[in-house]
């Protein structure tokens, strides 16, 4: 009777369940991987979880049936309990024990994972009941590490910051301006933000000199704008969500020449922002 009760709540978080990517990797143990995953992958689950709770497990239950309805090859799901060791975000608060459901790689023999007493991160959302939460997608729980607990900090911090940088939708106009000499010219491009606040990048080039770029956040746009540090929000916020090519509605007005050039430019911020991998 206890197994049917707790499947019935697993079966109350499947429900909702919308992964964000491709199927999990295998979580190492904490004391094997010391280091933080990556900031791009750290912020992708930070920006998507309400919730950010450090936790224990106190309990792990492999589901089977209906309740590992399309559970990926070579994984299982669990229906896990952990008690809470504090919340790192949340509005609300969660109860000192919290349940949700996990897909989590098999071993090398095809073994589920011990997870029993296994401290975590869960990156998750509130659900109806206020004992269950829903993590927010592949990878939202990860194994507790001192450096994934203060980078997962740091992140919620900028998120709430005065000007923290707003989501980047899409590309609007772009142009380019020849100097007085050959090769020589600015290119202004101007991108679309979820809040309709502004975000433009410029690239200078002067004779003799390597090509100069940045990001204003403002309407403003001076001398003063440098290049967004990496591993910070506003890096992320560029090199996470510019498409690869500017699109050809953003020149449409442009020269022939003015148009190659800015496309030109426009590689050239997206090469010095580098790669942005928000998987694993």
């Amino acid at each position: 009777m206890a197994t049917a009760l707790i499947c019935r709540g697993a079966a109350v978080l499947l429900a909702c369940a919308l992964p964000l990517s491709a199927p999990a990797q295998q979580l190492p143990p904490a004391a094997e991987s010391p280091a933080p995953a990556p900031y791009p992958v750290v912020a992708r689950l930070v920006l998507a979880a309400p919730l950010i709770v450090d936790a224990t497990v106190r309990s792990a239950q492999v589901l089977k049936g209906a309740d590992a309805a399309g559970v990926q090859p070579g994984t299982a799901r669990f229906y896990v309990e952990a008690d809470v060791t504090a919340l790192v975000r949340g509005a609300s608060g969660v109860p000192p024990r919290v349940a949700y459901v996990v897909d989590l790689p098999l071993d090398a023999r095809g073994r589920p994972p011990r997870l029993k007493k296994r401290r975590v991160l869960l990156f998750a959302r509130a659900t109806a009941n206020p004992a269950q939460v829903q993590l927010v997608g592949t990878g939202a729980q990860r194994d507790w590490t001192p450096g994934l607990d203060a980078l997962a900090r740091g992140i919620a911090t900028e998120t709430v910051a005065a000007g923290a940088p707003p989501e980047v939708t899409g590309i609007g106009n772009a142009f380019h301006v020849p100097g007085a000499l050959p090769g020589e010219g600015e290119t202004q491009i101007f991108l679309k933000t979820r809040d309709g606040r502004p975000i433009s990048l410029s690239v200078l080039r002067r004779s003799g000199e390597q090509p100069r770029w940045a990001a204003a956040f403002s309407e403003v746009v001076d001398e003063s704008a440098t290049p967004p540090a990496r591993d910070t929000l506003a890096w992320y916020r560029l090199a996470c969500a510019l498409p690869r090519e500017l699109p050809d509605a953003s020149l449409a007005t442009a020269e022939p020449g003015d148009a190659a050039q800015a496309r030109e430019d426009y590689r050239f911020v997206l090469q010095q922002l580098g790669d942005c991998t928000t998987e694993g």
